[in-house]
């Protein structure tokens, strides 16, 4: 338990230093609510302007997700390797998923944070949602379900692209590409129909979807992303992205050190 606490420690305290960490995650986020709520929402009728923004606001939540889970972490990884500290830990008595729990729990604290402070700039340039209390806990989960998805993407990104830099801007970009091109960075409406297919099953946004219906409604997702099928794929999906990078992680990183 020490050990885990102290990797947790030593992960938040990266996420916080890094200036690269906190742009991607916090300011790019941030800076997209505020464009989005201001620049590209001026046609919409007074009455549902304020879920209009609150459709901006919670896509730019999920990227948060997204880049804490695809970039920090392989930039967290590659850190670690460069100042030797995994060649360190196989001579201790730490198991590799002690690591990992370690990484992912200050991921979890990392991103719960970044995701309030998205939120919370939403709020106060008037994002508004409808949900019910039981709509926002069910949207928690599935919240949680695309940090383990990104988890797992970012750490196969941390085993495979071995410097800090090159393991950094590669899960910016597959953030980023992915973000737009399954219906995250915009309306999944405007998708076309091969790309809607790919945005079903994709899980973050599968879950970006899914907050969205049941914070604001259907009309401004698009389709019902509530089926048993689909959040059956969507959470299969992640559990297999999430133990993936976990077995990745293990076998061929931590232990070629």
């Amino acid at each position: 338990m020490n050990q885990i606490q102290a990797i947790f420690e030593k992960t938040i305290k990266e996420f916080v230093r890094e200036k690269t960490v906190l742009f991607w995650t916090v300011t790019w986020p941030i800076l997209w609510v505020l464009l989005g709520c201001f620049a590209f929402t001026g046609g919409a009728p007074r009455e549902v302007l304020p879920y209009v923004r609150g459709a901006v606001t919670i896509p730019m939540m999920v990227f948060a997700l997204m880049m804490a889970g695809m970039a920090n972490i392989p930039s967290s990884i590659g850190n670690d390797r460069e100042r030797g500290l995994l060649s360190k830990l196989k001579s201790m008595p730490v198991h590799p998923w002690e690591d990992f729990l370690g990484r992912f729990l200050g991921l979890l604290v990392f991103s719960c944070a970044a995701v309030v402070l998205v939120g919370v700039v939403g709020y106060l340039v008037g994002a508004r949602v409808s949900g019910s209390a039981v709509d926002g806990v069910l949207s928690c989960g599935f919240l949680l379900v695309a940090m383990a998805a990104s988890a797992g993407i970012g750490m196969v990104i941390g085993t495979v692209i071995k410097s800090v830099q090159g393991a950094t801007m590669t899960g910016v970009g597959i953030s980023v590409v992915s973000a737009a091109v399954s219906g995250v960075m915009v309306p999944y409406s405007i998708l076309p129909e091969v790309l809607r297919g790919f945005a079903r099953v994709y899980p973050l946004s599968s879950v970006n979807s899914s907050v969205i219906y049941l914070m604001i409604g259907e009309e401004f997702t698009g389709y019902n992303p509530l089926t048993v099928e689909q959040v059956t794929v969507t959470v299969v999906v992640s559990l297999a992205l999430f133990l993936g990078g976990l077995i990745a992680y293990s076998r061929f990183s931590w232990r070629e050190e």
